[in-house]
C-alpha cells in the first residue's frame, strides 16, 4: 500500500529565506525528531542530483536513509526521492512554497510512502501515523524556519 501525507503552515519569513533553509537539507534535525543525523554526501551546491544520507529512528528501529534531490526550483519547489530500500520508504516527497507577501510564506510538505517486502504489511500503519502527525510536522518546520538566522 502506498499513500501520501501532507501538512501546511504559514511561516513568518520571506520565501527566499524559507527555501534556503529547507534546501540546505541538513536542517531536518531541527524539526524532525526521528532524524538522528544527516549529511550531504555529494560535492558542490545543493541542486538536482544532490544526495543526503541520514540515520533515523522509527518505532524503535534505527535505519539509514538516502535521498536524492529530483527537482530544485528556487524559491518555490523542492522534490526528493528515497534511494534506500527500507521496509517503508518515501517514494517521493517535497516542499511547495508560496509567497504570501509581507515577508510571509505558505509551506506545503508531503511524502508518498510505500512498503517493500514485509514493509507492505506495515506501510498502512506508518502512513496513518504520518497523516496524524502531518499538521504538527508542518508546525515544527514553521518554528524551526522562523528561529533560523
Amino acid at each position: 500500500m502506498a499513500g501520501q501525507f501532507e501538512g501546511t503552515a504559514e511561516i513568518d519569513r520571506p520565501i527566499g529565506e524559507v527555501f534556503a533553509y529547507l534546501a540546505e537539507g541538513t536542517n531536518d534535525q531541527d524539526f524532525s525528531p526521528r532524524v538522528q543525523k544527516i549529511q550531504k554526501i555529494t560535492d558542490g551546491p545543493v541542486g538536482v542530483g544532490t544526495v543526503f544520507v541520514s540515520t533515523v529512528k522509527d518505532a524503535g528501529l534505527t535505519s539509514r536513509r538516502e535521498f536524492r534531490i529530483t527537482e530544485f526550483t528556487a524559491p518555490t519547489r523542492l522534490r526528493w526521492a528515497e534511494q534506500s530500500k527500507n521496509m517503508v520508504t518515501a517514494k517521493e516527497g517535497g516542499y511547495d512554497l508560496e509567497d504570501l507577501g509581507d515577508g510571509r510564506t505558505k509551506l506545503r510538505v508531503f511524502n508518498v510512502l510505500e512498503g517493500h517486502g514485509v514493509g507492505k504489511l506495515i506501510a498502512g500503519f506508518a502512513l496513518k501515523a504520518a497523516r496524524k502527525d502531518a499538521p504538527a510536522f508542518a508546525e515544527r518546520i514553521k518554528k524551526a524556519a522562523e528561529a533560523s538566522t
